[in-house]
Formats: structure tokens, C-alpha cells, sequence
């Protein structure tokens, strides 16, 4: 397995509350965790860090060899839940820290299967070269709803207001819903995952077409110049892994 990855704090923020951590496991296996803080400067950084920082300890720690899809998706469940746990009881008894939340998507990759778990709006794209790029997580946000209602079109979403307002995320409740997605993953093939910093600057086909155009090593870089080439109105946070 190959990784790259990059976070950037952007050409508009004045600071960076998105975090990230990524590695192998023996047998070839790779893992992923991406969030996306909100809440202020503190709250924001605090959630995010504290999430990547849980979920990454509980895949490094639970997983095992020839694990089963159920089993995947009841480790990356509890390690959610224990970070959304965290979460809200430090903001009940910190002011400072009152309304923070953060997006995740976190995945596995192993056996030619990706797996992945996410809350919020931060995404999981699988790139290859026979399919092109698909999305392989819907996002929790107001502005999907109004789609898949028929209130607005996927064109006029893109510049919606409040386009940003999440209907998810770890540590805003006492309990939090986490969605799963399995999927193949051929040789050759690039899991992608990302904040919305990327997704709101750079559109799909864009992201594809780099694929094609840079050397894997340089993907993601050449991805956060992309989103800061075009107005870099947040942080922006790419993580990629191929065979």
C-alpha cells in the first residue's frame, strides 16, 4: 500500500481545526481517519484532534486479520461513539469548548475491499481508472437533503446558502449515527478521502483528471494547490491510499 497525504490551513482561515492520521497494519492492510472540527478556534482544533486521535488508537489496537465487514463496522462504531462520548462531556464541562463538533470519515482498506464509516460531510471518493471517480459517502448536510427531497438541483447545491449547515457530527449529542460503506478496491484503484475544503473548491472531475496528470506521491499536494488555486476558502485536508 502507498499513502500520501497533506493538510493545509488555506488562504482565508486563520487557523487549521482539521486533522488527520493514516498508516499500515501487517498483511498489507491500510487505514485512514479524516475530521473536519467546528466550534471556534479551540473547539474546533479540540474535537477534531481528539477524534482522529481516538479512532486511529482503537483501529491500531482492535483490528485483526480476516476480519468480517460486521466486525469492521462494530469497531469503527465503538470507536465513534467512545470519541462522541469524549467529546460531549468535555464541552458540558468546559465552557470554552460549549458547541464543538467535528466531521469524521475513516477507512479500511484490505482483501481488494475499502471500508468505511463517516459522520458529516467530509467525504470517500474511489478512483480508478475503469469507473472514473465515484462518491462513496453521502453527505450529512441540510443542503443533501434538499437534493434528494427535489427542493434544489446538485447544480444550484453548489451555491446554496448554507450549503455548510451539517445535520451530523461527533460530539453536538450524547449519541451520534454513523453511516458505513463497503466497496471493492481493485489494483491500481485511489481511496480518497477529504474535508470540504476540497470538495467546495475543486469539482469531482477535476480530481479525477489529477489523478491521471500527477505522480502518486505528489497527489495530494498537488490537490490542496488546486483548492487553494481556486479561492482556498477553508482548511483543506486530503489523504489518498492505492496498491
Amino acid at each position: 500500500m502507498r499513502i500520501t497525504a497533506k493538510t493545509d490551513i488555506g488562504l482565508v482561515r486563520t487557523d487549521n481545526q482539521d486533522s488527520y492520521s493514516a498508516g499500515e497494519l501487517s498483511g498489507g492492510v491500510a487505514w485512514a481517519v479524516v475530521c473536519d472540527g467546528m466550534g471556534g478556534a479551540a473547539g474546533g482544533s479540540v474535537a477534531s484532534s481528539t477524534s482522529v486521535k481516538m479512532i486511529s488508537h482503537t483501529i491500531n489496537e482492535c483490528y485483526r486479520d480476516g476480519m468480517k465487514p460486521s466486525s469492521i463496522y462494530n469497531m469503527f462504531e465503538s470507536a465513534i461513539a467512545g470519541a462522541n462520548a469524549c467529546l460531549y462531556d468535555k464541552a458540558k464541562s468546559d465552557d470554552s469548548l460549549a458547541g464543538m463538533g467535528t466531521t469524521c470519515v475513516a477507512a479500511i482498506v484490505a482483501n481488494s475491499r475499502v471500508y468505511v464509516a463517516h459522520v458529516g460531510d467530509s467525504r470517500a471518493y474511489r478512483i480508478s481508472e475503469k469507473n472514473g471517480i465515484s462518491q462513496l459517502t453521502r453527505d450529512h448536510s441540510m443542503v443533501q437533503d434538499l437534493v434528494e427531497n427535489g427542493s434544489i438541483t446538485a447544480d444550484e447545491a453548489k451555491t446554496f446558502p448554507g450549503k455548510n449547515i451539517i445535520t451530523r457530527a461527533i460530539g453536538v449529542d450524547s449519541r451520534v449515527a454513523v453511516d458505513f460503506v463497503e466497496d471493492d478496491f481493485e489494483e491500481g484503484d485511489i481511496l480518497l478521502l477529504c474535508t470540504d475544503g476540497l470538495t467546495n473548491f475543486v469539482e469531482d472531475e477535476a480530481i479525477l483528471s489529477a489523478s491521471a496528470e500527477t505522480d502518486f506521491f505528489e497527489y495530494a499536494e498537488r490537490l490542496v494547490e488546486m483548492a487553494n488555486k481556486n479561492g482556498g476558502g477553508d482548511n483543506i485536508t486530503v489523504v489518498s491510499i492505492t496498491t
